[in-house]
């Protein structure tokens, strides 16, 4: 693509005044770079994934409020963090994570595993127990 052909369309981008960097060839053909504000179908797919993110968010707060699941699942998502990552995050095997999204067993976790989950959300050990349930 040419520099002076480099899309600049409205998106998440502009609104935060963020350029992308990107390479184009110039007048001889070299390449080098240039910014751009954003084009229509990577706005609409990071747009897309955004919303995707949301949802699971709210679902895993609704999960939480309904007592299926720990606040662990809801901070995890909204951390957008998956159990692979937040299982090597605190220290802890994937299955024991896992186990711990159960709120029969969050609710009898000692304070010191608390705190790497706490820690690792960047909350208080009592935001992790009580923020999403008022």
């Amino acid at each position: 693509m040419e520099k002076d052909q480099v899309p600049q369309d409205q998106s998440n981008l502009t609104k935060n005044n963020v350029k992308e960097l990107l390479y184009a060839t110039d007048e001889n053909g070299n390449y080098t770079t240039t910014l751009s504000t954003g084009w229509e179908p990577k706005t609409i797919a990071l747009s897309n994934s955004i919303d995707e993110i949301n949802e699971r968010i709210a679902d895993a707060k609704q999960q939480v409020l309904n007592g299926e699941a720990s606040p662990i699942v809801y901070f995890m998502e909204a951390n957008k963090m998956d159990l692979n990552i937040l299982s090597s995050y605190v220290g802890f095997w994937k299955w024991r994570v896992k186990r711990h999204f159960k709120p029969s067993v969050f609710t009898k976790l000692n304070d010191k595993i608390l705190k790497k989950y706490a820690d690792t959300f960047g909350v208080s050990i009592e935001e992790l127990k009580n923020s999403i349930t008022k």
